[in-house]
């Protein structure tokens, strides 16, 4: 007898969110067979520390136009203690809203300075810092001028799970009509990055953005979406 799990709802997401979401509930792997399937990351990744600045495809290479940031927080359990040597990788836009890749045809400019990808691992206590170009908006649907705010994807891997999640900015006019904002609901509030001041002039600004795995208020992660 086939045993099934939850069914995915479809929420007010792009084309390409409704056509890839099963509509039917989901098989369950049989219990015997589960454990060949969990994926498994070792905690000892192997890191360039220059991973870290997206702000230049390398060091000693031009700088990316645009405004540039830091992004900082601390990555952490319900409780508040720290998560150690967790892989935090984070991805986004550049400054016009275009990524660098094969399959974003929007055809907005493209920097040759700006990659959009970086990675680094939490401290000892769990801390983590990013240096990147705020992003710009893009329009994800011409057809009916929905656009996607600035955001900033962050994905984290530690053990054998991966959580995925994104960082938006405070006060952007098109928040409120974003459709992962509208899912997230009140727990929207949890992935705005909140701006400081940075005294160094190589930087316009950063923003804090510490990730919450667990509990009642969580960073809202892309899993949470049910």
């Amino acid at each position: 007898m086939t045993k099934y799990g939850r069914q995915l709802g479809i929420g007010p997401t792009d084309n390409t969110s409704n056509e890839r979401t099963p509509r039917n509930k989901l098989n369950l792997i049989p219990e015997a067979a589960r454990t060949s399937f969990v994926p498994y990351a070792p905690r000892a990744h192997s890191i360039n520390l220059a991973e870290a600045d997206m702000t230049r495809i390398a060091p000693g290479r031009p700088r990316a136009s645009g405004e540039a940031i830091k992004v900082s927080g601390k990555l952490m359990d319900e409780y508040g203690r720290p998560i150690r040597n967790a892989l935090i990788e984070i991805w986004n836009a550049n400054q016009h809203g275009g990524y660098t890749h094969d399959e974003d045809h929007s055809g907005l400019p493209i920097d040759q300075n700006f990659l959009g990808i970086g990675r680094t691992l939490s401290s000892s206590d769990g801390n983590y810092e990013f240096w990147t170009i705020k992003p710009g908006a893009y329009l994800a649907r011409p057809d009916i001028g929905r656009w996607r705010p600035p955001h900033i994807h962050v994905s984290i891997i530690g053990g054998s799970s991966r959580l995925i999640s994104q960082m938006y900015f405070p006060n952007d006019p098109h928040n409120a009509k974003d459709p992962m904002r509208i899912l997230m609901g009140d727990s929207f509030e949890a992935n705005i990055g909140k701006k400081y001041i940075v005294t160094d002039g190589d930087f316009d600004c950063g923003y804090n953005f510490d990730i919450i795995i667990g509990g009642k208020n969580p960073t809202f992660f892309e899993n949470n979406i049910t």
